[in-house]
């Protein structure tokens, strides 16, 4: 039990941390994203999901929750890395009994626990005026743990690479918000046409949306086991590759 110590008590910290500005980091999300629905939800309230019988607002509710998911834990694990770089706590860190697998781990924890948070704020929130059935709990879960697991492991990424506030915002602005956005959040890609449908295919977030929105809905635009393998490879190649950036020391000694 003893060995595990010091990665219990800096997943304490990770989450600790979050939760001290809880008003930004949980509720700030929760209203902006109640906003989307919102806004978007009696606007085109008579809109086509693009699949049969079921209602737009029905269809974005899931995305949303998502989307602030995706959000969330990339910004958990980034922000808390670069604050550890910049005032040197990360070389501490480095110091300790703790392998870099560890560090990395307990990182991925707090943007995990953040996601999951915001998420299902938004759900329970949003399900006071949007049906939601939750139709297969097993796939919701898997998507939910996975999703925030591999936007964690890539906000560690970015934290890493960052030297200061202003690249990782540029990589969140030019990159995340992008691959967000465009993952099928506020869109079924069966309405797009046929160049855009396959341009989706390459963006990995899109399989994450997709997932979640079949554990809910019960419906998606390609099987959960496709968006399965996809985000756990995905997640897998992220830890390998942030983990052994980490060990050598990357972006950390100069």
């Amino acid at each position: 039990m003893r060995r595990y110590l010091g990665f219990m008590t800096l997943c304490h910290k990770e989450i600790k941390r979050f939760m001290s500005v809880s008003i930004q980091t949980v509720f700030a999300p929760l209203v902006s994203t109640l906003l989307y629905l919102l806004i978007f939800g009696q606007v085109m309230q008579t809109g086509d999901s693009g699949f049969d019988g079921l209602a737009y607002h029905q269809f974005l509710l899931p995305g949303l929750m998502m989307m602030a998911m995706l959000q969330n834990a990339f910004s958990n694990s980034s922000s808390s890395l670069i604050q550890s770089k910049m005032y040197g706590n990360l070389d501490l860190l480095l110091l300790s009994p703790l392998s870099p697998a560890a560090i990395f781990s307990a990182f991925v924890v707090g943007a995990v626990v953040r996601g999951i948070m915001v998420g299902f704020a938004i759900g329970i929130v949003g399900s006071l005026w949007v049906a939601m059935p939750v139709m297969h709990v097993v796939w919701l879960m898997v998507f939910t743990l996975l999703t925030t697991m591999v936007m964690g492991a890539l906000g560690f990424l970015a934290g890493l690479w960052a030297a200061k506030y202003d690249q990782l915002a540029a990589f969140q602005n030019f990159v995340i918000l992008p691959l967000t956005f465009l993952s099928g959040v506020f869109y079924s890609v069966s309405v797009l046409p046929p160049v855009w449908q396959q341009a989706t295919w390459f963006n990995p977030f899109f399989y994450m949306v997709d997932g979640f929105r079949f554990g809910i809905l019960g419906v998606s635009d390609v099987s959960p086991w496709l968006s399965f393998a996809i985000t756990l490879g995905f997640m897998l190649l992220l830890s390998i590759v942030t983990i052994t950036l980490l060990t050598r020391g990357w972006k950390i000694r100069r």
